[in-house]
């Protein structure tokens, strides 16, 4: 291992482009099932899954220059993929919607201090 992810390791990418940078992150993964019941038995004799669901809690993002300069908001994000680049792989969190923004207000900064985001898929890739 070399080491551990950075701000420049962890951020938001909109249609290819790098649009924020996130300091750091909490992954929640949650899955609905179902028991199979059946006639005369008094437990379940299955479990089927269900969806699965990714939250995330990003704090502290900023807004690259470029996503500035193209006006792109915190608040306009859609359809939008998280990265995080570890030292042995790559998690992304695609398809992703925020549905909470927390700030913290400062003259000149496009800084959002926490934004809960949900998204719909997760894969791995190797480094």
């Amino acid at each position: 291992m070399t080491g551990f992810p950075t701000s420049a390791d962890i951020y938001l990418e909109m249609d290819g482009r790098k649009v924020a940078v996130v300091q750091s992150y909490t992954a929640k993964a949650s899955k609905t099932s179902q028991s199979v019941e059946a006639f005369g038995e008094s437990e379940p004799v299955a479990t089927i899954e269900g969806q699965k669901r990714y939250t995330l809690e990003l704090t502290r993002l900023y807004a690259t220059d470029n996503a500035v300069s193209d006006g792109i908001n915190f608040y306009d994000l859609a359809h939008f993929s998280l990265v995080i680049c570890k030292p042995d792989r790559r998690v992304i969190y695609s398809d992703c919607q925020w549905s909470g923004i927390e700030e913290d207000g400062r003259l000149n900064a496009m800084v959002a201090e926490k934004v809960t985001v949900v998204a719909a898929k997760r894969i791995e890739t190797s480094a």
